[in-house]
């Protein structure tokens, strides 16, 4: 992938516990080494013929919208079935000439499973309940890793994530969004 300034903008994490799926995403926006917003919201439920989808992103928010609106499109076409939809979408995303140069990723859930997609052709249920994207990504997944085994609940575990990666990277910020489904 290109080194581009979306990159360096978010943090979106879900976590799967106890029936919930809680998908939580910071509010910042930054083009190289500025903050431009720190109140965006990067996390979004869908309601595509009447089912309920919660989907998180990270990367360039034009290229996030357009692979929403595709999701969308997919699980109108396959309604209920989330990991049809992924996947048709990931096809879509490496043989499209025009959706080959999206740079994004996103987080879905549906309240049963839990994916991340990426253009790489990727659908991907992560292995112990919780996968996080974005800048921050790998520090809200290592800190809700290590909470997974503990008495709190998946909202807390994503609150308190995302809080420890707000500390560390630069370019995520400690304003949330948190989506719950069950």
């Amino acid at each position: 992938m290109n080194d581009f300034p979306g990159w360096h903008g978010t943090t979106i994490i879900g976590v799967k516990k106890g029936g919930k799926i809680v998908v939580a995403g910071d509010g910042q926006v930054s083009i190289g080494q500025t903050i431009i917003k720190g109140t965006s919201r990067k996390v979004r439920r869908l309601s595509p013929g009447g089912q309920e989808v919660v989907a998180g992103f990270a990367g360039s928010t034009a290229d996030a919208f357009t692979l929403l609106e595709r999701l969308e499109k997919k699980l109108e076409a396959s309604p209920g079935q989330l990991t049809r939809a992924a996947v048709e979408l990931a096809k879509d995303w490496r043989t499209d000439k025009y959706l080959q140069k999206l740079e994004a990723m996103l987080i879905v859930t549906d309240g049963k499973i839990l994916l991340v997609i990426t253009g790489s052709g990727d659908v991907l249920e992560p292995e112990h309940d919780v996968t996080a994207i974005g800048s921050g990504g790998n520090y809200a997944l290592a800190a809700a890793r290590a909470m997974m085994e503990t008495d709190l609940d998946a909202e807390e575990i994503a609150r308190r994530s995302m809080a420890i990666a707000a500390e560390i990277c630069v370019y995520t910020n400690g304003n949330l969004t948190v989506e719950t489904i069950q």
